[in-house]
């Protein structure tokens, strides 16, 4: 659902922490946002080749987060069973614990001895950090209750609905292939289905699908369920919370949409990516629980904790999110930059913008795009401004 196009970002290295690596290799990158992130290395270990990391100890998760204004983050974090501290963007430290609310810099440092202590409410999360004598309050970086970015359309949304099901995608020429859709659960039943838009658990409060439903081309479909039935073996299974995308809903959720949140929303002039049957939104599931696994952050969640190479959160909730991108990488995905949850297969450019509706799938009858002057909407990702681009549209 989301476009990150306006805000401009220059980048200097931060930390690299990869998932679950025994050891942290520093880097640093600098955000005037800013945005905490990490960089997959390809060279190291990746999460199927470690060991599942231990539930965080309870005392500590609610330590986790930000702290400080946008020009002097302060990062905590739990790896390993301790709690970190991601410090002015390039000094990462493991803590030593001295008491429930009280930590500190390990010998050898140049911050070695100092404090941090925390405040926490009546729920034990904290609600700020001290450290250097100077107060630090927690980033509200999380989402309110609901995960759930919520946006006042602009219009009715029915009214919307009844205009973008007379419109038509924008027209495209050139090679595509053929589309040929088919459904997750029909390849394997075993894959869990969330469809949020088919609930009115969305942005827009509203049901878009009549069906909750899960189609993709079938070369990508047939992809995911390699990667399903790989992660078996490890435990664990995939939920999809959503695939093809008609254009009509892509167009409600632009027109629906305020100007200052467009930046969340794909264009329609252009199509999502979803529209073309390449695009996933997945996570993972434990066999034996059937629940979603715990990741850094939750799906559709509109801050910085959805960038697939966030710092933040758990060992063991960033191992959940290594061990889907690899599952998902092996077969041919790429992982969006701005959400860990979204992936693109490979040559999703080849096939059209689809507007076809879920009860018409498999029908001789199939629009997709009409013929027009010249290919729109196969764009490089790496032309867009900035790296906030389509988020959860895209």
């Amino acid at each position: 659902m989301r476009s990150k196009q306006t805000r401009t970002l220059s980048l200097q290295l931060v930390l690299n922490l990869v998932v679950c690596c025994s050891t942290a290799a520093a880097v640093t990158r600098s955000l005037p946002l800013p945005v905490l992130t990490s960089l997959k290395n390809k060279s190291q270990s990746t999460a199927p080749e470690l060991a599942r990391p231990l539930l965080a100890p309870a005392r500590c998760r609610g330590l986790i987060g930000e702290y400080g204004p946008n020009n002097d983050i302060f990062l905590i974090l739990e790896k390993d069973g301790k709690l970190c501290a991601l410090f002015k963007r390039v000094e990462f430290s493991l803590l030593d614990e001295v008491s429930k609310n009280i930590f500190r810099f390990p010998a050898g440092g140049a911050r070695a001895g100092r404090q941090l202590i925390f405040t926490r409410d009546a729920g034990g999360r904290a609600t700020r950090v001290e450290v250097d004598q100077i107060v630090r309050k927690r980033r509200q970086i999380e989402p309110e209750a609901g995960n759930q970015l919520r946006v006042k359309p602009l219009r009715p949304v029915p009214d919307l609905m009844k205009e973008a099901l007379a419109a038509h995608p924008p027209p495209e020429m050139g090679e595509f292939r053929q589309t040929d859709l088919v459904e997750l659960t029909k390849l394997d039943p075993t894959i869990r289905l969330e469809i949020r838009y088919a609930t009115t658990n969305n942005f827009l409060g509203t049901v878009f699908y009549s069906e909750a439903r899960a189609f993709m081309q079938r070369p990508a479909a047939e992809a995911v369920v390699r990667a399903h039935r790989k992660l078996r073996e490890r435990g664990y299974g995939l939920l999809i919370h959503d695939a093809y995308r008609p254009w009509y809903v892509t167009k409600v959720f632009w027109d629906a949409t305020p100007d200052d949140k467009k930046i969340f929303v794909a264009d329609p002039a252009k199509g999502s990516r979803h529209n073309r049957g390449c695009a996933v939104d997945l996570t993972l599931y434990d066999l034996k629980t059937k629940k979603p696994v715990e990741m850094v952050s939750t799906y559709d969640e509109t801050t910085d904790r959805a960038y697939p190479d966030y710092p933040g959160g758990t060992s063991l909730q960033r191992w959940h999110r290594m061990l889907l991108r690899d599952a998902m990488e092996a077969e041919g995905f790429t992982v969006y930059e701005a959400e860990w949850w979204h992936f693109d297969y490979q040559d999703w450019q080849e096939y059209r913008i689809g507007n076809v509706t879920f009860d018409r799938i498999g029908s001789n009858a199939v629009p997709t795009t009409r013929p027009g002057r010249e290919r729109v909407g196969s764009f490089k990702l790496s032309l867009l401004p900035g790296r906030y681009r389509s988020r959860f549209c895209n």
